[in-house]
């Protein structure tokens, strides 16, 4: 058997208008972890499913080579049954049904019709004991684990299956710091085994830390193939970019004005008051600063903004005022008014209308100044659509362009420019740069400063502790619900903050 386990050689795909796909070659040994690196838009997930059957032979031009063989695959299952299995960054699971059921389905364990439920939950906590899910049982509800504990219910799915090739696009993107951990030290343990994985992560560090190999696409070409040993990160970013990216963080300095939002004495509880979310918080961001908000997955963060936007639905309790004028925000029209914007952690649920058109997702919370006696004027629309796209560099044919079709960067940039169309006086960013390449990170980093300069306030919050060092001019710790640090920008050091996001002092 050949010690290679996967070629994939002269991969050419055509969509219409567009070679999304490019004579792409790249090999992977047996056992290995091998990351598949490029911006959003470079042809990774083409390429994915090229492989793994969901664009079948014919639609595509190449060969791809399994254990030293030419294979061809016209569906998924054909796929599966070589010994491929895929996990995207949106989980295939049902959430009602239980794992068992969720492990075997479409591979049911059924005898003559029936289904053997001894052999599905024997099966089941097999494979749950591979992926280190020892304290869960078969017959437990998917949708009530966590994000983490599903993404490796998805990979003992996959494992099910026999798969020698595990492809994981984006697996870390939802997870905690601690699920992070565990998923790697699972996937070292995969290579042990002769597992081979293909790693999809723009989170370089991750790449860095068990990949082997790294294969690097831009435009939908490979631009090289080395192993990791022989590059470094910024090497990685100036093959993806195609141009050295001097800083990663541009940060500008800042001498910041009057205070443009103050919140005093701020409680949050959840619906049906049976939980105090955010606990008597007080801070304030001033005009031409960048305040980041760190913290661990479940401190308040997103419910604090959340609250302070009038988005979140529990009870609110403090004072809240806006350029020294107090507010009563009670939903996000009232924000809105008031002259507050929020760019949600979730922009395909909170942020987008995905099946609606660039043109009108950026005039959506602004249809008044779009607007004659009530009815929208469609020239005004498309003039103020085209000023953002031009401004903010979306990359789409036109404003008329469905907003689901375009990458996860030129998506983000459509809801800046939904929100800056409001004139805002305090921009609240949730996790700005989530699920985005760092060509794209780069530029919406820039669209940042540019608010500053303009006396812009911005709240930022991220889960990424390089990014909120690197672009604010001060920081606040948020754990359960409390403050419990405040650092200006060059006191800040990440033991520091993630001291205080544990509860320290």
């Amino acid at each position: 058997m050949s010690e290679i386990a996967l070629e994939m050689r002269g991969i050419t795909k055509q969509f219409p208008g567009v070679r999304a796909l490019n004579d792409v070659t790249f090999q992977v040994k047996r056992g290995q972890v091998h990351a598949l690196c490029g911006e959003n838009g470079a042809g990774k997930s083409t390429l994915m499913k090229v492989l793994s059957g969901l664009y079948p032979k014919g639609t595509y031009e190449g060969q791809i080579w399994i254990d030293g063989k030419e294979v061809s695959f016209h569906n998924v299952r054909e796929a599966e049954q070589a010994g491929i299995a895929i996990i995207y960054q949106e989980l295939a699971l049902v959430k009602g049904l239980s794992v068992g059921e969720n492990l075997f389905l479409g591979n049911e364990r059924a005898k003559y019709g029936i289904m053997q439920w001894n052999r599905v939950y024997q099966e089941t906590e097999k494979w749950l004991n591979e992926v280190g899910l020892k304290g869960i049982r078969a017959e437990q509800i998917t949708g009530h684990l966590g994000i983490g504990q599903q993404q490796l219910v998805e990979i003992a799915k996959a494992l099910s299956k026999n798969a020698k090739i595990l492809i994981l696009d984006e697996p870390t993107a939802a997870l905690t710091e601690q699920e992070v951990a565990i998923l790697l030290n699972i996937l070292r343990e995969f290579k042990k085994r002769g597992v081979t994985c293909i790693y999809i992560s723009h989170k370089l560090n991750e790449v860095f830390d068990v990949c082997d190999t790294i294969t690097i696409l831009r435009d939908g070409h490979t631009i090289t193939t080395e192993p990791t040993a022989q590059l470094s990160e910024n090497k990685v970013i100036s093959y993806m970019v195609g141009r050295e990216l001097k800083e990663l963080f541009p940060y500008v300095p800042s001498s910041p004005g009057e205070v443009a939002l103050s919140v005093q004495n701020f409680s949050l509880w959840s619906q049906g008051m049976n939980r105090k979310v955010i606990d008597n918080v007080s801070f304030e961001v001033r005009q031409g600063e960048i305040l980041g908000i760190s913290g661990l997955m479940g401190a308040g963060r997103t419910e604090l903004m959340m609250g302070l936007f009038g988005a979140y639905g529990g009870v609110m309790q403090g004072k809240v005022a806006v350029s020294g004028k107090t507010v009563n925000i009670r939903s996000p029209q009232d924000a809105i008014r008031a002259g507050m914007g929020l760019v949600s952690e979730d922009r395909k649920k909170l942020g987008l209308v995905l099946n609606m058109d660039i043109r009108k997702n950026t005039s959506i919370a602004s249809l008044k100044a779009v607007s004659d006696w009530g009815v929208i004027n469609e020239n005004k629309e498309i003039h103020s659509a085209k000023a953002y796209q031009q401004s903010l560099r979306i990359k789409a044919n036109s404003v008329e362009t469905v907003v689901g079709t375009l990458s996860g960067g030129n998506q983000q940039k459509v809801v800046l420019g939904k929100w800056l169309m409001t004139k805002p006086k305090v921009l609240i960013l949730d996790e700005p740069t989530r699920g985005i390449d760092v060509g794209a990170k780069f530029e919406i980093y820039n669209i940042i400063n540019q608010l500053v300069r303009e006396g812009v306030a911005i709240i930022m919050i991220s889960s990424e502790l390089p990014e909120v060092m690197g672009m604010s001019h001060r920081i606040m710790v948020l754990c359960e619900g409390r403050f419990t640090a405040h650092f200006q920008r060059e006191e800040a050091t990440q033991e520091k903050i993630m001291h205080a996001a544990t509860g320290g002092k």
